[in-house]
C-alpha cells in the first residue's frame, strides 16, 4: 500500500465512549481516523504527523463525531473523505459507506457483490476482509458494520470490544451476531 508523502496534519477528539481518537488529514481531506489501540494506526502515512488544531477539517469532523455520538445518523458524505489505499481497498471502502446506520453486512456478501461488478464468478471474502481491516477512517466509514458470514463479530482493527459498543450505540439488531472466543482475527 502507497503511504501518503506529503505532510499530515492530526489533532485529538476526546470520545466520552472510547478516549482520545486522533483524526489526520492533508489540510483539506480527512485521511485518517483511529481509536485508540487500533491496528494498523496510521499506516498510511509515511512522516511524522505534525499537530494542527486549527483546521476546517477537523473541526467538521470533529461536529459529525457529536452528533454520531449523541445517537444522530450524520451522512459521511458531509465530510471530504481522502483515504489512501489501493484501487481494491478503495472499492472496499466505498462499499462500505453504502452500509445503513444500525444494519450489518458480511465479507461475503461484499465480494460477491465486487466479483458481479468484475464480472467475475467469485472474489476472496478474505480479501475483502484485510481490505476492511486496513480501513484508515474507522467510525465514519463504518468498517464495524461487516460481519462474518455465521454472525461472527470478528476482524475489527480497532477491537471486537468497540466493534460491539458502535453495533449497539447504532441500535443494531444483535440477535445472531457473536464474539468469537478464538481465532487470528480478534
Amino acid at each position: 500500500m502507497p503511504k501518503h508523502q506529503q505532510q499530515i496534519y492530526c489533532t485529538t477528539y476526546e470520545s466520552a465512549a472510547f478516549g482520545p481518537i486522533t483524526l489526520a488529514s492533508d489540510g483539506d481531506n480527512l485521511v485518517g481516523l483511529w481509536l485508540p489501540g487500533q491496528k494498523y494506526y496510521a499506516a498510511t502515512v509515511v512522516n511524522e504527523m505534525k499537530p494542527k488544531n486549527d483546521l476546517t477539517i477537523f473541526a467538521q469532523t470533529a461536529e459529525w463525531l457529536d452528533r454520531y455520538f449523541a445517537g444522530k445518523q450524520p451522512d459521511p458524505a458531509e465530510l471530504p473523505l481522502a483515504p489512501l489505499g489501493s484501487n481494491f481497498r478503495q472499492r472496499v471502502w466505498q462499499k462500505l459507506l453504502d452500509i445503513p446506520y444500525g444494519q450489518v453486512r458480511t465479507y461475503g456478501s461484499i465480494a460477491q457483490e465486487l466479483a458481479a461488478e468484475d464480472e467475475k464468478d467469485r472474489m476472496s471474502a478474505q480479501a475483502v476482509g484485510g481490505a476492511v481491516g486496513h480501513n484508515p477512517i474507522s467510525i465514519i466509514t463504518p468498517c464495524h458494520r461487516v460481519v462474518g458470514s455465521t454472525g461472527s463479530l470478528t476482524g475489527y482493527a480497532g477491537g471486537v470490544d468497540k466493534k460491539v459498543k458502535l453495533l449497539q450505540h447504532e441500535g443494531t439488531c444483535m440477535d445472531g451476531l457473536f464474539v468469537p472466543t478464538k481465532g487470528t482475527a480478534l
